[in-house]
């Protein structure tokens, strides 16, 4: 069971998770549980950091490890009252040790992805000692875990980092023996190199976290509990009357993850995938819905389409010149140029007259691809690179468009008589997506006459 910041924000939601992870302890059930920190901690972290490496002012710290003391210390008599005094001796040598590297970092005026990536898996070490407590204090035996403890080993990618086949057996190792009677806490989010150097899996990764340690062990079933109901049809913030999914693919979740989704990590599937694990989102704070159940069959639902979303912050790249025609090696030069400065291309499009090329990359990233792209320019490999950021990529998912006949005229069709103009259309041969992009002023109405276009707010005929 992975629980998000949200499921565990203070004491009240706190109770909630024990109530979750002791009914299904006391069924008789093997329990291991990966938390988060505690909603907007990271981000807390992560701009303490980064002021103290851009100022010569630090007084900031230490108001900002007395904030910490108090929320968690807060939440510690709420939920564990009986092992304040012994948990709290554990919280402060965390804090200390955060303190130090935090006057480090402002001592040094430098803040390093590595350091950077040790700093912020401090709200899991905090959060981790105050949810174990509150299980003991429910007399059931726990255990705190950090990444690194429980086998997680990673590339060294600091902030993206990837799980190594490497770490399978020191997890089930380390974890499956302390299922036996105990319900250990693992922190999410992190892991370590072969080396032992401290790494981050990226924004919610402690999705990513649960599946790697369910796939490990062999689990019957990883459980993501969170603050909705499930997997949506589209954003309840866009789409009023969104509907819980009830069954969605491992694919089709990838596709959504990928394209903005924010109910899972975009890698967290494939670990599950791999094992043939059924992955479950449900809400902590309505744990009697059924959620969504993430399987491997594609469920092909009569609307043909099951969901919608849509990434904003992003920006259209486009290359063109009659110079590419026929000329071998042009992709190849493109994609080298971005990758050698790391820039990801999320979407492709190409001409069949091979005169233009066009991507989607993220909005932070387009004066990097435009640098990469002047070595081409000077070379006469392209004619011209133009970017426009006022776009947003949209897309539509759903096992059932494959092979299904009209598909993509009804989608552009219904944006035509909306009066939406599509800027690119791009289709893998999955056939299990479909992603254009449109202005960002179109992009809520796209999605909202698309929802209504495939019926989605209407219940699944399951």
């Amino acid at each position: 069971m992975k629980f998000g910041g949200t499921s565990v924000a203070d004491g009240a939601s706190l109770s909630r998770v024990v109530d979750i992870v002791e009914s299904s302890y006391v069924a008789g059930n093997e329990v291991a549980v990966v938390i988060s920190a505690q909603r907007g901690v990271t981000d807390q972290l992560i701009t303490m950091a980064t002021e103290l490496a851009n100022s010569p002012d630090s007084s900031g710290i230490g108001p900002f490890i007395n904030s910490l003391r108090v929320r968690h210390g807060k939440v510690l008599l709420e939920s564990a009252e009986d092992y304040a005094d012994e948990v709290g001796i554990l919280l402060e040598e965390q804090l200390c040790n955060l303190e130090n590297i935090l006057n480090a970092v402002h001592n040094l005026r430098e803040l390093t992805p590595r350091s950077r990536d040790y700093i912020i898996t401090f709200g899991e070490r905090l959060n981790s000692l105050v949810v174990s407590a509150a299980f003991r204090q429910r007399e059931i035996p726990s255990t705190t875990l950090d990444g690194c403890e429980a086998g997680i080993v990673t590339t060294s990618n600091h902030g993206e980092a990837m799980a190594l086949p490497e770490g399978e057996g020191k997890i089930r190792s380390r974890v499956l023996p302390l299922l036996t009677g105990m319900v250990p806490v693992i922190m999410g989010f992190m892991g370590c190199t072969e080396k032992g150097i401290v790494t981050t899996l990226g924004r919610s990764g402690s999705d990513y976290s649960a599946a790697i340690i369910g796939a490990a062990i062999g689990a019957d079933e990883i459980l993501i509990w969170t603050d909705v109901d499930g997997i949506m049809t589209s954003d309840p913030r866009l789409i009023p009357d969104a509907r819980v999914i009830q069954t969605i693919s491992y694919l089709e979740v990838m596709e959504l993850s990928y394209f903005g989704a924010k109910v899972m990590h975009p890698r967290s599937i494939e670990p599950a995938m791999k094992k043939n694990i059924l992955v479950r989102v449900k809400n902590t704070f309505n744990p009697d819905h059924p959620g969504t159940a993430i399987v491997r069959g594609e469920k092909r639902d009569s609307r043909v389409v099951k969901a919608l979303t849509y990434i904003e912050k992003v920006a259209l790249v486009n290359i063109c010149g009659a110079q590419m025609i026929g000329r071998p090696g042009v992709a190849k030069a493109i994609f080298s140029q971005l990758a050698d400065r790391d820039v990801n291309v999320m979407m492709i499009s190409q001409g069949s007259s091979e005169a233009n090329i066009t991507l989607v990359i993220e909005e932070s990233q387009e004066d990097t691809a435009r640098e990469a792209l002047a070595v081409l320019l000077n070379q006469g490999m392209v004619r011209e690179v133009t970017t426009n950021r006022d776009v947003c990529a949209v897309a539509v998912v759903g096992a059932g468009m494959a092979g299904a006949k009209g598909t993509g005229g009804r989608i552009f069709t219904a944006l035509g008589n909306g009066g939406v103009n599509v800027m690119m259309i791009s289709q893998g041969s999955s056939e299990v997506n479909i992603s254009f992009v449109v202005t960002q002023a179109d992009g809520p109405k796209a999605m909202r006459i698309l929802h209504d276009e495939f019926r989605l707010s209407e219940e699944d005929d399951e």
